[in-house]
């Protein structure tokens, strides 16, 4: 098997696993393209012993964790302000990678460790500082998309559990534009098919023309949404979900997305 049929199944997922971590589609998808080329052109080889999607990450971790820590060193130390934004600055990257690598991307504390080059008990203490900084300063008003009443009841129990509330839940295109007007949440979970009430994303891109809110795709299939040919989402949840991927995900869409801008 060549390099590149060992890496090709892994790589929709690390772009989703960069894009989370750096908050941005166009800085994950930087950092991905510079572990291919270090990869494919020599200058960085895979960890000998190491199963193809682990070694991967480790290689783009070791490429990405340069900038990230220049970036937490630039990071002011006081915590007194009283913005969210401020006060998570003190989060470091490593403890956002560790949550995303083990939450998100189910590797076991063991292969986050190796990813990261530290022991799987300074993973673990990463995690929990990450998960105890993120729910308590990102508490946010939530709209749920989504057909399936089961699903979107799911949905609404776990985000409710981690302390945020749920002003809105639309099962079709019209309902959910009607409700993000008059509702104006700050956090959007979509289904990617709402059946015979239209497309998920045709009504994500209807309310983001009104609103600069956090959005994340709920999807069964989310390779089909990572292929590089149409525009991508930067946040995904794969179903069936489990708790701690949306814990994941709603704290790194709430991390990372700047002060929202109201609907005129």
């Amino acid at each position: 098997m060549s390099a590149t049929e060992a890496f090709a199944p892994h790589l929709p997922y690390l772009r989703r696993y960069a894009r989370a971590l750096t908050g941005s589609q166009q800085s994950g998808d930087s950092y991905v393209r510079a572990a291919l080329t270090a990869l494919l052109t020599g200058d960085n080889s895979l960890t000998q012993g190491l199963s193809p999607r682990v070694g991967l990450y480790q290689l783009f971790n070791a490429i990405w964790s340069i900038s990230a820590s220049q970036l937490d060193r630039a990071q002011p130390p006081s915590m007194t302000a009283t913005s969210p934004e401020v006060r998570l600055s003190a989060l470091s990257a490593e403890s956002r990678a560790a949550l995303l690598l083990t939450a998100v991307e189910s590797f076991t504390l063991e292969e986050a460790a190796i990813i990261l080059s530290r022991t799987p008990e300074e993973v673990e203490n990463a995690i929990v500082d990450a998960q105890r900084k993120i729910e308590g300063e990102l508490v946010s008003k939530v709209m749920i998309i989504e057909d399936e009443p089961i699903i979107a009841l799911d949905l609404e129990n776990l985000v409710t559990e981690l302390g945020h509330e749920v002003v809105a839940t639309a099962a079709t295109h019209d309902e959910a534009v009607k409700q993000a007007h008059l509702k104006k949440p700050g956090l959007i979970l979509a289904d990617i098919n709402l059946g015979e009430g239209g497309s998920g994303i045709d009504a994500v891109a209807d309310i983001l023309a009104s609103f600069d809110i956090p959005v994340i795709f709920v999807t069964a299939y989310p390779e089909k949404l990572l292929t590089g040919e149409r525009p991508e989402p930067t946040y995904l949840i794969a179903k069936p979900f489990l708790p701690e991927t949306v814990q994941a995900t709603v704290g790194q869409a709430l991390f990372f997305h700047p002060v929202r801008r109201k609907a005129a």
